[in-house]
């Protein structure tokens, strides 16, 4: 970027009409490449609360509760699924705190960034991916919230009972009626732009915090401490040796349930003001904060057994357990709460950034965003989501793509580029760019893709496919797919760079070079002035 840039008021930008976190847009800037969402940001003002808050909106879902409290029954000791908890959010901690790095450091979002290791037109192929995976979920994620405001309808108004027996695209009435309320909520949200998100989800997951730790106390005081347990499995024990699979798995679902916000963390990481603001955020929302939730999580569903009679693994319908008035309103409110959050942070802001890198001229953010939220409409997410086979065979399908897409940004961002960026090339269509590469491909990462990415969706379809069809069962290995991906996506991508290099290393010392390894001063300056 330019040295002599200078920064803009923030009651300068406003008046201008662009938002305080909008970029900052060069004359040489290729139109094709550039809008306001897109381009560095003039201020990066995220806090290490800010990240944490993202983190906790991102863990407190009806899915976080759920998967929490699959760990705790998976048959081995309780102390073995502490140590598979820790070890596998580590895991999520540090290759997030890897692939927040560049975004922080250069300011643009994950789609932008790619640029520089896919080429500036083959940075789409990891956006469309990521954008479609995120729509996909987005639908369920809304469907899910729905179901809970469907809880709140019958207990108040009696007569909406008679809405479940109509419907149509295999619906009901009442369940279009929430789902139309919900999807209208969190576009109003996600239109008013990031500065509201960032206030909605510094209060909601704290919110939701509140909520959990009530419900914990009631459930205990009803059901007695001596009769909590942290082991919610109903088998036998297992012995040590055959628990270790078992406490593999566990690690894998962890960093599998994580994977998606994990491999688009940029997007947020962009607006930290400084990378260990970020690192910091990460530590507090990650390990210490999914910790405590798990055990918040376990502690609600190991006292539904003596207060209910009955295991039950979904908050939701724990709080309809309970019924009163107020504890269903409260309780559903908060879960609906929750999984706005989670759909925001995690299935509406990727694919916004990700459809407006396709084209930023004609689709901005909002756009990209809007257009997730008709696609998952359109998906009827309601009638695959109960489909095993439907959810394997094309979110498992995307899903192993995320793996190699990860490997690919840090081996070309740490290893291959050392961390060095050219930020204005990134938004340049010349054929004397440093991403230009060939046609605007780099033809390695393209090739690392297709290899990488077609041996990840084998481990991740083909074991079960082999299992149905009684050949042999290898089915623990879909569990690892995201761990086979990357590491391919890794290696074959390092390997065909050394062998045929594209990414150039830059010369740190050039003022248009973001250098990864200096540390930027603390504050809101923007990144092109922080490395000088």
């Amino acid at each position: 970027m330019n040295p002599e840039t200078t920064e803009l008021p923030n009651d300068v930008v406003e008046a201008a009409g662009l938002p305080p976190g909008a970029g900052t847009m060069q004359p040489g800037y290729d139109p094709r490449l550039t809008n306001e969402d897109l381009a560095p940001l003039k201020k990066q003002t995220w806090s290490s609360y800010n990240i944490f808050a993202f983190w906790m909106s991102d863990v407190h879902s009806v899915g976080g509760y759920v998967t929490a409290g699959s760990l705790f029954a998976l048959g081995i000791a309780s102390w073995q699924v502490l140590v598979a908890l820790i070890v596998g959010i580590v895991i999520v901690q540090v290759f997030c705190n890897l692939v927040a790095k560049p975004s922080q450091k250069t300011g643009v979002p994950y789609p932008v960034i790619n640029r520089a290791v896919f080429g500036v037109l083959g940075a789409n192929i990891p956006a469309i991916i990521r954008g479609l995976i995120a729509v996909a979920w987005y639908g369920v994620q809304t469907f899910l919230a729905a179901e809970a405001l469907n809880i709140i309808f019958l207990k108040f108004i009696p007569s909406s009972a008679e809405l479940l027996e109509t419907g149509f695209l295999g619906l009901s009435t009442l369940g279009w009626i929430s789902y139309a309320i919900l999807w209208v909520a969190q576009a109003a949200l996600f239109w008013t732009g990031m500065e509201t998100i960032r206030k909605f989800i510094d209060w909601a997951g704290p919110a939701v915090y509140v909520v959990m730790i009530a419900l914990a106390v009631y459930l205990v005081s009803e059901a007695g401490w001596e009769n909590i347990s942290l082991n919610l499995s109903s088998g036998p024990p297992m012995g040590f040796w055959a628990s270790i699979p078992v406490m593999l798995g566990a690690i894998a679902l962890v960093v599998s349930y994580f994977s998606g916000p994990m491999l688009n963390f940029g997007d947020f990481a962009r607006y930290g003001k400084s990378f260990k603001a970020v690192k910091k955020g990460n530590f507090l929302g990650l390990p210490l904060n999914f910790l405590f939730f798990s055990l918040l999580t376990v502690i609600c569903a190991s006292a539904t057994v003596p207060v209910f009679g009955e295991l039950i693994t979904d908050p939701i319908h724990t709080v309809q357990q309970i019924d009163t008035p107020f504890a269903i309103l409260l309780g559903g409110l908060t879960f609906v709460t929750a999984t706005v959050g989670i759909n925001i942070v995690a299935n509406f802001i990727s694919p916004a950034f990700d459809f407006s890198n396709v084209s930023p001229q004609k689709i901005s953010w909002r756009m990209g965003g809007m257009i997730a939220a008709v696609g998952s409409v359109l998906l009827t997410p309601w009638n695959w989501y109960s489909n095993a086979n439907a959810i394997h065979y094309t979110l498992g399908v995307l899903g192993a793509l995320i793996g190699p897409l990860f490997g690919i940004l840090i081996a070309g961002y740490y290893v291959i580029g050392k961390q060095r960026v050219h930020v204005d090339d990134m938004f340049t269509m010349s054929t004397k760019g440093k991403y230009w590469y060939s046609g605007g491909y780099n033809r390695n990462a393209v090739a690392t893709v297709l290899v990488a990415g077609l041996i990840s969706v084998a481990a991740a379809v083909l074991p079960k496919a082999f299992a149905d069809m009684g050949a042999f069962d290898v089915t623990w290995i879909a569990s690892y797919s995201w761990f086979i991906g990357c590491g391919l996506g890794y290696g074959i991508f390092v390997f065909l760079e050394r062998r045929n290099p594209q990414i150039p290393v830059l010369d740190a010392s050039d003022e248009h070079v973001s250098d990864g390894t200096v540390e930027e001063r603390t504050g809101t300056t923007a990144p092109s002035e922080a490395v000088a």
